[in-house]
């Protein structure tokens, strides 16, 4: 377990659980899968509580996920065609496609969102898109905040049960975490079946 993570945790306590969990989603330097059992772990040594660590793992999650949504929100989607009609045939990317995928997040962002706060990378760029299709904020910060809360809760218990067998908590998270992406996968590649692939009946 990264030692310069858990002396920045033993520092500022809560507030450093808060403000790497901050930065885990704004940049991601190091990710939430390492943070977070870290301050299990510190809980689990009498330092911390278990409940406030994950409280404040929470609140930096949360904190940053609606920034990144407020950004969405002002891109303007007019500015968006414009550059995917100017630039998207370099990426094989067509306005049509990106009208279609806006109008997926429109129908489906809340299932993307809660499962998306739960796989390293997506959660920090879910929050985007989010605030571009127009989700509305209560429904955005509900199912944000669901699987924020879930995966962060899990991450520090990880730490607190199993922070002296780091192999077996490394086990533990990528399996998990393999199986998170699977469904995802699998519910990407339903709705990739139905839209382009499943033959109408006649």
């Amino acid at each position: 377990m990264d030692n310069w993570i858990i002396q920045i945790i033993e520092s500022l306590g809560y507030f450093g659980i808060a403000f790497l969990m901050f930065l885990d989603n704004v940049f991601p330097p190091i990710p939430s899968e390492v943070i977070m059992p870290s301050a299990g772990y510190t809980a689990s040594r009498g330092q911390l509580q278990i409940v406030g660590v994950i409280i404040a793992g929470s609140i930096g999650s949360i904190l940053a996920a609606a920034i990144l949504y407020a950004i969405g929100c002002k891109i303007p989607k007019k500015a968006l065609f414009r550059w995917v009609d100017r630039y998207g045939r370099y990426l094989f990317i067509h306005s049509k496609d990106l009208e279609k995928a806006l109008n997926w997040f429109e129908r489906y962002g809340h299932r993307i969102v809660f499962w998306g706060r739960m796989i390293p990378a997506v959660r920090s760029l879910i929050s985007i898109p989010a605030g571009m299709s127009q989700m509305p904020f209560s429904k955005f910060m509900l199912y944000s905040s669901l699987g924020t809360i879930i995966w962060t809760t899990f991450l520090a218990c990880i730490g607190f049960y199993f922070g002296e067998n780091q192999e077996l908590m490394f086990t533990i998270m990528h399996r998990v975490g393999y199986i998170i992406l699977a469904i995802t996968l699998c519910f990407c590649a339903w709705w990739l079946y139905r839209k382009f692939y499943k033959i109408k009946p006649r």
